[in-house]
């Protein structure tokens, strides 16, 4: 009931002199409109960030062999590189492989169900691996079977064919076959271009693309290949805790068992992960900054409303507590009176960050923000507001009743 009392009173007071209530309520709608949009977009990155590429990250690197010279034998080189590799103590299995996932540069196509040039297609990621390559990218093969070494080919540079099998993703088996269960997929034939046949003969859960971006970033294909050619990447798995020692050491062993060939970009996966998702984490820390100096700022400006109001107000709050009224009701009118402000702010605020929302979707083509957001910003804001204008308020309260008397 008291509060009701006062609430008239306070908005003519503000109303006397708005243009500090009004600039604060305009700091508060676009500190809301800011914050809960920044939110979500870190929510949203973090949460791309923290996709699974399907392989052992953490206990994997990758190198890069490229020989020179008219007597460098690309074939017999890279044969008994892996054959060193794998022999290697703390070495789990390699092998050469044309991409690296969540590297950002690969091989992409299409697939059809049917041949034809007017068929539907779907994109994926090609990776050429041999029959070690399951063990190596540590992925789990769930239907159908692995590849053996009489399915293995050499590829040739420019070589325009495919090999006759391949193993797929549990994602684009369901995006190839979407009206049957994909464990069905296994024996069925895909068309490369319009009309190269290819039998899936094994489907693997989780295997991500080289392009964190993309929208078909869970396609991928296995080749069961191995390439021709005197710059080749070998990508290599090893025991949990070995994988700097091994970096060095395979690094040396490599370079120092042929004189024309060079060993380059020995490169940890997690390092790849980091690199790929730099302007995420970028986003995130700048948007992080960004928030806290605007929630600061405005709780900023709150205090100084609010103080300045207590000066200017000294006389009428020593006369108020001169009449009688407690040091709550001194409080309780401040509280109040921010309630106020920031329930214009932020209703002001919930249609700003809605209009922002639209803004970015057709934009950047940005997903649409979820609805609790807008109550969960409110509601911070609010208590920013509440814990900002506290201290003032305290302040107003210990004002003595002499005051009145001695600043007549």
């Amino acid at each position: 009931m008291k509060t009701n009392l006062e609430f008239g009173p306070i908005c003519r007071a503000l109303l006397r002199n708005k243009v500090g209530a009004v600039l604060i309520a305009l700091q508060i709608a676009l500190t809301m409109t800011i914050v809960v949009n920044a939110i979500f977009i870190i929510v949203e990155r973090q949460a791309l960030m923290q996709r699974e590429s399907g392989i052992d990250e953490a206990n994997s690197f990758y190198l890069t062999s490229t020989g020179f010279g008219n007597d460098f034998e690309p074939k017999r080189v890279i044969e008994q590189d892996l054959d060193v590799i794998r022999n290697t103590p703390g070495v789990i299995d390699a092998i050469q492989i044309n991409a690296i996932p969540i590297s950002g540069g690969g091989w992409s196509m299409s697939l059809t169900t049917e041949p034809g040039d007017d068929q539907e297609d779907v994109s994926t990621a090609n990776y050429f691996v041999d029959a070690h390559g399951i063990n190596a990218l540590d992925l789990e093969v769930i239907a159908g079977r692995n590849f053996t070494a009489t399915d293995i080919r050499w590829r040739e540079r420019n070589q325009p064919d495919w090999p006759d099998n391949a193993m797929i993703t549990k994602a684009l088996a369901e995006k190839l076959f979407p009206d049957i269960p994909w464990q069905s997929v296994v024996g069925k034939t895909v068309y490369i271009g319009d009309d190269e046949p290819v039998i899936v003969t094994g489907i693997v859960d989780k295997l991500q693309a080289p392009w964190i971006g993309w929208s078909e970033l869970e396609n991928a294909m296995l080749s069961p290949e191995k390439m021709v050619s005197e710059s080749t990447r070998y990508f290599i798995r090893i025991e949990p805790g070995e994988r700097d020692r091994l970096m060095a050491e395979l690094e040396d062993t490599l370079a120092n068992a042929y004189g024309n060939r060079l060993i380059r970009n020995v490169t940890t996966v997690t390092e790849t992960r980091e690199r790929s998702y730099r302007q995420h984490s970028a986003m995130i820390k700048i948007l992080s900054t960004v928030m806290v100096l605007l929630t600061l700022i405005t709780a900023m400006g709150i205090i100084g409303l609010t103080s300045f109001n207590v000066n200017r107000r000294r006389k009428q709050i020593g006369t108020r507590r001169a009449l009688g009224a407690s040091k709550q009701a001194i409080v309780r009118y401040f509280m109040l009176e921010n309630v106020i402000i920031s329930t214009t702010g932020i209703l002001l605020g919930v249609a700003m960050t809605i209009g922002l929302n639209m803004l970015l979707i057709e934009w950047f083509a940005m997903t649409a923000l979820d609805w609790y957001y807008i109550p969960a910003g409110m509601v911070v804001l609010f208590v920013v507001g509440q814990l900002a204008v506290l201290g003032p308020a305290l302040k107003a309260a210990a004002t003595p009743p002499a005051i009145a008397t001695r600043t007549v």
